[in-house]
């Protein structure tokens, strides 16, 4: 089973294609497993590199908890683990925080940002969800937070899938420890130069669609595609239209073509 000794935990890996370096980095709701209905798919250009944050699946949990360094920390540290210098990162909800932190504090290992409905908790005051939309976001359940009604009326067997990945989580953190964490700017990922992309699900629960339109607009140069009907999960809703957006903005941005 590979795993990557880092930062004071194991975390574990799986490596699949060829091509320029691809990282997906999960969120809240899911582990490595989530992306499966990507690899097929990105596995033809890029070597995509999926993982699991310490605590979920087959990660290990530290005793003190994560904090939202130790992310930002462990994905620096897998890169360097794999002999990565560069890489094209993807970050779902909560594996935003991850590649955005690491976007603006170490521009030089990224060769694009994919943002997929997360803010990634950047420091801007439009950027932050308001205490009512927090609090109802407390009352929802797992299948809610994360699909959309629609899609769990229409494909009850893939929202049962989506909730078993789930239960193999060692924790589900839906509170991770943020004491003195401060996330970069949106003016500061902007000043990076990193070709940066949102995805927003316009049905969202989870990151306000509002909020995620802001982001774009402080973060100058960036893309938007908003997906009509998806929830907070759209690679997981529409993977093959999302699948399709990320690989067009990523041959875009020349990242295709570093494959030599």
């Amino acid at each position: 089973m590979p795993l990557a000794a880092v930062n004071g935990t194991e975390i574990y890996y799986e490596v699949h294609g060829s091509g320029p370096p691809l990282v997906l980095a999960h969120g809240v709701g899911g582990n490595h497993g989530i992306w499966w209905q990507q690899l097929p798919y990105l596995s033809q250009w890029y070597t995509v590199v999926t993982f699991d944050h310490r605590g979920f699946g087959r990660s290990r949990e530290i005793p003190e908890g994560p904090h939202r360094k130790d992310y930002v920390d462990d994905l620096l540290g897998l890169l360097d683990h794999l002999e990565v210098d560069r890489a094209a990162l993807v970050g779902q909800s909560m594996g935003g925080t991850s590649c955005v932190a690491m976007t603006a504090w170490h521009p030089e290992r990224v060769a694009a940002l994919v943002m997929s409905d997360t803010t990634g908790m950047m420091d801007h005051p439009d950027v932050r969800p308001s205490a009512d939309w927090l609090e109802a976001l407390a009352t929802l359940n797992q299948a809610d937070r994360a699909l959309s009604k629609d899609f769990q009326q229409r494909n009850p067997a893939l929202t049962e899938l989506f909730l078993q990945l789930n239960s193999f989580n060692k924790a589900n953190r839906f509170n991770v420890r943020a004491d003195g964490y401060r996330g970069p700017t949106p003016e500061e990922v902007a000043d990076t130069g990193v070709p940066v992309m949102f995805i927003l699900g316009a049905n969202d629960c989870v990151a306000d669609p509002n909020v995620l339109r802001r982001a774009h607009k402080l973060v100058t140069g960036s893309r938007l595609v908003e997906f009509p009907g998806s929830g907070h999960s759209v690679y997981w809703e529409q993977p093959e239209a999302w699948n399709f957006v990320v690989r067009g903005f990523l041959e875009d941005v020349g990242f295709v073509n570093q494959a030599g």
